[in-house]
């Protein structure tokens, strides 16, 4: 009897194990695109990154703000400012929508502050051996 209960138990492992693996290959799989589709290389793994963060991507979050450049300030607040309260719930919107122009501006916001980081920075140094 133990023997069986002992090779049930083994059975079950070696299940849970291919399923977790395969889950971990697919996941991986999943990054890799999704850092390829956001512009490969470094800044694509963290476009990416950023997308997971907010549940959007960048593209997304411009469509629902209604805006198409990211440097026209002005627009951007006045469309985040306008949608969120138009869609408060106490004047009868919508929370998943109000919540969805939250994060919107939220992907907006970290776009941009990787954009002045990245211009702020000083270029890489290069080393030369004579």
């Amino acid at each position: 009897m133990a023997k069986y209960l002992a090779q049930i138990i083994v059975a079950g492992a070696q299940i849970v194990g291919r399923a977790f693996t395969a889950a971990l290959r697919q996941e991986i799989r999943t990054s890799q695109q999704n850092a390829q589709r956001s512009g490969g290389g470094r800044h694509g793994a963290r476009r990416a990154a950023d997308d997971n963060v907010t549940g959007m991507s960048l593209a997304e979050a411009k469509n629902i703000l209604n805006v198409t450049e990211l440097n026209n300030f002005e627009e951007i607040a006045k469309n985040y400012k306008h949608l969120f309260e138009v869609n408060e719930k106490q004047k009868g919107g919508s929370f998943y929508i109000q919540s969805k122009v939250y994060r919107a501006k939220e992907r907006i916001d970290m776009e941009l502050k990787r954009q002045i980081k990245d211009n702020n920075s000083p270029p890489p140094t290069q080393d030369s051996k004579s």
